[in-house]
């Protein structure tokens, strides 16, 4: 059978900080920029979630891509749609939630409850030039 792979798009808003707290208050404006300002700042992100897999001869399908939305949106949009990824959301605490460091957390939230097909991709648009895939440890 062909191995086929499937995507499905999804996207949420929040706000971040990127800080280091074991660093000074100097390296981490150094290092971040703008994207330290103690006040936060926002994102309006796009994820690309992709499954590969043999397509069920009994429904063509890899992977429903409905079980695939319902997957993505409670273990990673639910909690962080219109949140501060430093603060409220439970999965990332102690995390920088830089984008690459967020697509390894995703993929983590994701990956164990993909039935059908295995999860191979998440690609994470922070803004439409700045994009972080991450595909598992290979």
């Amino acid at each position: 059978m062909p191995l086929v792979y499937v995507t499905r798009k999804s996207h949420f808003n929040a706000a971040h900080r990127l800080h280091n707290p074991s660093k000074s208050d100097e390296w981490n404006r150094a290092t971040f920029g703008k994207c330290n300002s103690p006040n936060w700042h926002g994102h309006n992100y796009e994820l690309e979630v992709t499954v590969v897999g043999e397509p069920n001869p009994e429904t063509g399908y890899v992977m429903d891509l409905a079980d695939l939305q319902k997957i993505i949106q409670e273990r990673v949009i639910d909690l962080c749609d219109h949140s501060n990824l430093n603060l409220d959301v439970p999965f990332l605490k102690g995390v920088i939630p830089s984008s690459e460091n967020l697509v390894v957390a995703f993929w983590n939230q994701m990956e164990p409850h993909i039935k059908g097909g295995k999860l191979t991709s998440i690609k994470l648009f922070e803004t439409a030039r700045n994009v972080v895939e991450y595909r598992g440890n290979l």
